[in-house]
Parts: structure tokens; sequence; C-alpha cells
């Protein structure tokens, strides 16, 4: 894999305790950091900076708020991020005049820096990626979230030109991705976590493993202890390099909670729950939509996605109304059961539609895929500030 540089941006820095978190957050970025006294300095709002990152204790909100109105008056104004507490009215009702802007509380961390400037600068036409982010999680075990997740980046990988998918296999500790695609795992995120500011593209390249199907897989090898091992900030670096070099990142999460699993999730564009199509998957994968949506505000609806669907002839199976009625909502789509292909996949190592195209599950895959990505994309994670 080539991992394509992201674009910079050039970012003005006001207050001396935030250039060191600005610099852990955005590394690739080119940096000016300016004296609180020099915001009155007309050359200083005259540089075409890209990006102002404000602490707003560095100076009195009397001049912060002169400061933002004559950047609003510049020919291209830049986006701009307050950080601070208790902020007064006219500082707030200031940085409205800017069409991209945004207030972060103190204290602040790099992660949450990161999503809120990867925020502002979504869709803007700077240049800059924009991916799409799609986790999957299992409902309960063996629901077959791994092998959808698959599917989903291999159909994602098979349908674009030059669109470049990634799939992040998130269970740290024995994650199954790299055995069903025939791959040894390489992502020794472990060893990152000390200093995650350094995760980049060159490590993001060095993790990677071209896999077959057409797209990048990210995985770690087996460790017991990995989930203790681990760090959030690691793992939110780790996801914000990569919607820099990706346009799609597929991501297989975990079934159980973790401690940067909320964060994970709030930065999807979309959420799948897979469950099978039995009473307690329905249940569980029940609670835990509502569990979802009740913790992360304005997260983007959860869809659920009943897999192994069969032919009701034999066996007192649900049908797909009564698993709405049990689940409370509608089923985002079925994927129809074919264990004999998808046995076959995982004994070959490869994608179901390698070894069997004409898999029902294929189809089914596509057309869900298709559905999603037919819908107008949502701003989300690492396009706005959440955690």
């Amino acid at each position: 894999m080539s991992t394509s540089p992201a674009a910079k941006r050039r970012v003005l820095v006001i207050g001396p305790k935030l250039a060191p978190i600005a610099q852990q957050a955005l590394p690739n970025d080119d940096f000016e950091v300016a004296a609180p006294e020099a915001i009155d300095t007309p050359s200083l709002l005259q540089t075409g900076v890209d990006l102002v990152l404000v602490e707003a204790g560095a100076a009195d909100p009397a001049r912060l708020t002169a400061m933002i109105g004559a950047l609003a008056q510049t020919a291209h104004p830049p986006a701009a991020i307050l950080v601070g507490t208790n902020l007064p009215a006219s500082l707030a009702r200031a940085l409205f005049k800017l069409k991209r802007s945004d207030v972060l509380d103190a204290p602040v961390s790099p992660a949450d820096l990161a999503r809120c400037v990867a925020a502002l600068f979504a869709d803007d036409g700077s240049g800059l990626k924009r991916s799409q982010v799609w986790s999957v999680m299992s409902a309960v075990g063996g629901a077959g979230g791994t092998t959808i997740a698959i599917e989903m980046a291999a159909t994602l990988a098979a349908r674009t030109l030059g669109d470049r998918v990634a799939l992040f296999d998130l269970n740290l500790a024995d994650g199954a991705a790299s055995a069903y695609l025939g791959a040894a795992p390489n992502m020794h995120l472990a060893d990152a976590c000390a200093a995650p500011e350094r995760i980049d593209s060159a490590l993001l390249d060095a993790y990677s493993l071209r896999a077959p199907g057409g797209f990048d897989l990210f995985a770690c090898p087996r460790d017991p202890y990995a989930f203790a091992k681990i760090t959030p900030a690691a793992v939110c670096r780790l996801l914000e390099v990569a919607c820099q070099a990706y346009d799609w990142v597929v991501i297989d999460m975990p079934r159980h909670r973790h401690s940067w699993t909320i964060d994970v999730l709030a930065g999807s564009d979309e959420l799948l729950i897979v469950s099978e199509l039995t009473v307690p998957a329905l249940l569980a994968a029940r609670e835990l939509t509502v569990e979802i949506e009740t913790e992360i505000e304005e997260v983007q609806t959860p869809r659920i996605l009943l897999n192994r669907m069969a032919s009701r002839m034999f066996g007192p199976a649900p049908s797909r109304g009564e698993a709405e009625k049990a689940l409370g909502r509608k089923v985002e789509g079925m994927i129809t059961s074919d264990w004999e292909a998808a046995a076959c996949s995982a004994n070959l190592g490869g994608p179901i539609g390698q070894h069997r195209p004409r898999s029902k599950i294929v189809k089914d895959v596509i057309a869900l895929v298709e559905g999603l990505v037919a819908r107008p994309a949502q701003a989300h994670g690492h396009k706005r500030k959440v955690a």
C-alpha cells in the first residue's frame, strides 16, 4: 500500500497552552504560534491561514471578539475553534460570523481537537479527504459481523474506481478477519500507545496488509491482553489518520464495551448491528441499539441487519415482521443464509465474492452497500465533536 499524504492546512494558534495540543492533534499541518498580544496586528490576519485555534483565556474577550470579527471580513475567512470555559456571550456570537467555527470546553484532548477540526473541514471544497466510516457490530457472539464487514469492504473496493478502502478489525485480542482472509495480522498498535501522536501515514502503511478483494486490512496479532494495553488515544489517532488516507473505512467492532467504543461509534457515518433470527439475538440487538442511542447524542441511527435468513419450511424461526415487532423498529436488510459459500471462503481465505461470486450472501451485501451509498452523507465523529 502507498498512502498519499493528506493535504496540509496552515494553522494559526493563539495561546501557549493550546499549541502543543494542536501539534499532537494535527501533526501533518503547518503551524504558526502567535502570542496573545499580537492578535491586534493587521498582518497576522492576512497570512492566508486555513484554521485559527484560540485559547479563550489567553487574551481579553473584547480583543478576541474584535479579532474574530476581523477574520470574518477577510476575503477567505478561515475556520476557527475557540477553546475555553464560561465564554462571554459576545465572544460566542462573534463566531457566528464565520462560516466554519466551533467551541470546545477546556481542557481539551488532542483527539477531541482533531475530530472537531475534521468536522469543520468536511465537504468544504478544500481538497481534503472526507472519508466514510461504517462500523459493524454483532449483537451476540457468532452473529456474523466479521463476515459482513469483510464482504462490505470487498463490495466497496469492487464498485469504485480509484477509491481506497480499509477494513479495521478492532477485535484487538482475538479478531478473526485476518484468518478469514488468509493473511498474517500486522498491526502492532500496542507499541504505539506510548506516543499516539506519532501515528502517521508512514506507520499506517507499515500496519496495512493488502487483502484479497482489493482493500487494505488492519488487524492485530492475537494477544489476550491487547484491550488492556491499547489506549483510546491510540485507537482514535489511528482512525483519524486512516480517515485522511482512505475514502472508505469499514470497522469490525468488538461486541463488548471498551474505553474507546463510544468514541468510535460516535465517529461513524453508518452503524450496523448484526443479529441472527433468534429471540435472544433480537432482544440483544434491541437493547444494544437503545443503549447506543441513549449514550451518544446526535448519533446516526443504528441500522439492524438480520443475518443467515433461511426458508421457514422447517422450524419455528420468526418472520421478518415478527423480528421487527420484537426489535421495535424496521430492519435495514437481510442476508440470506449460505453456509457452504461462507465455509468455503473461510477455508480458502478471502471474501465470499472471490470464491462464490453468485452466492446469495454476495448479492444481499451488494444491495445493502448500494442502499447505504445512495443515502445522503451525514457528518459524524471525525467530522464533528464527539466523546
